[in-house]
C-alpha cells in the first residue's frame, strides 16, 4: 500500500471482517465470550475505552488516573472476594497475566526464603483440571509442574492427595473456583489450611467464579480470601464483570507478596523502569471500561445477572440429563457445564459429545470440545462438550435446549468419533473443515510431543502474511 485510504472504505473493510465470525451477543457461542445482553453497558464500555484511549498506564505517576482506576478496582474486588484492610493487588490484561503474576510472586518468595534457593527449581503443585495458564507460567518462569489427579465422577481432586505432594520445593498450591473444565470447586478450605501449615502459599484461580460465584447461592464450602492460608487469588473482569477483553484483577493476602510479583531496573541510562504486571506500556481502556461496567451495575447489578444465568445454567443442567445418552459431569456450582457420553448404557445408545458439538452447531450454537485426558494415575477424564453460561443464555434457554435435544437425537448410538491420521496433513494445508469432531478425536489421541508442534503450526498458519 503506497497511498492512504479514507476512513470509511477501512472501516467497511473491518466489518466485513467482522462479519466472518460468530455473533458475540445473543448467547449463541458458549465460551470465549461473556455477554450480560444489556447494550446500555456495552455503550458505557465503549465510551470509557475512548475516553482512555491514547492514555499510557506504564506510568501512574504521570497518568494519575490510572492509579486511581485501579486502587479503586483493587477496592471493588476486595470487598467481594473478602479480603481485609492488608488485601492489595493489580488490573491486568486478564486470567493469564493475573495467574502468571500469582506465580511469580510466589516464587520470589520461595526463593527469598532461604538464601540456598536463590537459583533453585521449584515445583507448583495443581490439580489436572487447573488452567495451561498455571503451566504457562511454570514454563517461562522456571518451575516444575505437579499435577494430581481429580476424580473422574466429580472433577475434583482430594486435599489428601493435592497435600501428599507438597514439599519443601513448592513454592505454590492452586486451587480453582470453580474449575473451567467441569465447573467443579476444589476444596479450598483444606488445601489451604494444609499448605499453610506447611508454610506454602494457596492461590485461588477464581478468573471464572470470583464475580459469580459472591451471589451464586448454595455454594457449600468457603473459596475466597474469606478463607485462612488463602495467599492470592485472581479473577476476571473481563468475564462475569463484563468489562471488555482484557481485564483481571490479582489480589494478596500481603503487600509482601504483591511487591514480589514487580519488576523494576536502573540497569540503563533511561528512565527508571516500575513494572507491576508483565507488560510495560498498558492501554488504560479496559481497566476505565471495567471500572465503568462495574459503577452502572453495581452489586445489586450483578447479582440480578448472576440470578439469569444460575435459572439458565439449572435449566441446562435439568434438560442435558433428562437427554438419553448424554451425561452432566459432577455436580457443577457456577456457570460452566461439561456434558460427557453416558458410559453407564450400551454404546448404541450413547451420544458422543464430539459429535454432539458438530450437530448443535448447524442448529445455530457454538459449544466447545474438550478431548478426553489419561491422567499420571491412569485414570481417564472424558470427552466433553463444555457450556459456559452467561446472563443473556437466559433468554434463549429454550431453543438452547431444543437444540441440544434435537442434535442429541441425530447422533445417538453413532459410533464415536476416531482419528483420522490424514487430517493433520489436510488441515495444515486447507485449514479446519467445518466439522471438527474428527479433528478432536485425533489431537485427542496424539501424544503431546506430537500435537504440541502441530497446533502450534495450524495457529501460525493463520497467520502467516502468506495467505492473504
Amino acid at each position: 500500500m503506497t497511498t492512504g485510504r479514507s476512513a470509511d472504505d477501512v472501516l467497511a473493510d473491518l466489518a466485513t471482517l467482522r462479519a466472518a465470525d460468530p455473533p458475540t451477543h445473543g448467547g449463541r457461542v458458549l465460551s470465549y465470550v461473556y455477554d450480560p445482553g444489556r447494550a446500555d453497558l456495552d455503550e458505557v464500555a465503549a465510551q470509557a475505552v475512548r475516553l482512555f484511549l491514547p492514555v499510557n498506564g506504564l506510568d501512574p505517576t504521570t497518568f494519575t488516573s490510572v492509579a486511581a482506576l485501579e486502587r479503586r478496582l483493587v477496592a471493588f474486588a476486595r470487598d467481594v472476594l473478602h479480603g481485609d484492610a492488608g488485601t492489595v493487588g493489580s488490573v491486568t490484561s486478564g486470567g493469564t497475566e493475573s495467574c502468571m503474576l500469582a506465580v511469580k510472586s510466589a516464587r520470589d518468595l520461595w526463593r527469598a526464603a532461604d538464601p540456598g534457593r536463590a537459583h533453585a527449581r521449584p515445583t507448583l503443585v495443581l490439580p489436572t483440571t487447573a488452567h495451561p495458564a498455571f503451566h504457562k507460567a511454570a514454563h517461562y518462569l522456571d518451575l516444575d509442574v505437579v499435577p494430581v489427579p481429580v476424580d473422574p465422577a466429580t472433577g475434583t481432586p482430594s486435599a489428601a492427595d493435592v497435600l501428599a505432594v507438597v514439599d519443601e520445593r513448592t513454592a505454590l498450591v492452586v486451587v480453582s473456583a470453580p474449575s473451567y473444565p467441569f465447573g467443579a470447586i476444589d476444596p479450598v478450605a483444606e488445601v489451604a489450611a494444609g499448605a499453610a501449615a506447611r508454610g506454602v502459599a494457596c492461590h485461588v484461580d477464581a478468573c471464572v467464579g470470583g464475580w459469580v460465584l459472591p451471589w451464586w447461592g448454595d455454594v457449600d464450602q468457603p473459596w475466597d480470601l474469606a478463607v485462612p492460608g488463602v495467599t492470592s487469588i485472581s479473577a476476571d473482569l473481563h468475564k462475569f464483570g463484563y468489562a471488555p477483553k482484557g481485564a483481571s484483577v490479582v489480589l494478596y493476602r500481603a503487600r509482601e507478596r504483591h511487591h514480589a510479583q514487580y519488576f523494576a531496573t536502573t540497569a540503563w541510562p533511561g528512565y527508571p523502569v516500575v513494572n507491576p504486571t508483565m507488560l510495560g506500556s498498558r492501554g488504560a481502556g479496559s481497566m476505565a471500561a471495567a471500572w465503568a461496567v462495574l459503577q452502572v451495575l453495581g452489586t445489586d447489578g450483578l447479582a440480578e445477572l448472576v440470578g439469569a444465568t444460575r435459572q439458565a445454567t439449572d435449566r441446562l443442567i435439568e434438560a442435558a440429563g433428562a437427554v438419553r445418552g448424554l451425561r452432566v459431569v459432577g455436580t457443577p456450582t457456577g456457570p460452566l457445564v461439561a456434558l460427557a457420553a453416558d458410559d453407564s448404557l450400551p454404546a448404541t445408545e450413547q451420544v458422543d459429545p464430539f459429535l454432539l458439538i458438530d450437530e448443535v452447531r448447524r442448529r445455530g450454537f457454538l459449544l466447545q470440545a474438550q478431548p478426553a485426558m489419561v491422567q499420571p494415575d491412569g485414570s481417564v477424564l472424558p470427552r466433553t462438550a463444555h457450556l459456559t453460561v452467561t446472563a443473556v443464555t437466559h433468554g434463549i434457554v429454550e431453543e438452547l435446549v431444543e437444540a441440544l435435544v434435537a442434535a442429541a437425537d441425530a447422533v445417538r448410538g453413532l459410533p464415536a468419533a476416531v482419528p483420522d491420521a490424514s487430517l493433520a496433513g489436510r488441515v495444515l494445508t486447507e485449514g479446519l473443515p467445518d466439522e471438527l469432531a474428527g479433528v478432536m478425536a485425533t489431537l485427542e489421541a496424539l501424544p503431546g510431543e506430537v500435537v504440541h508442534p502441530l497446533l502450534i503450526a495450524v495457529l501460525a498458519a493463520a497467520i502467516d502474511p502468506a495467505r492473504e
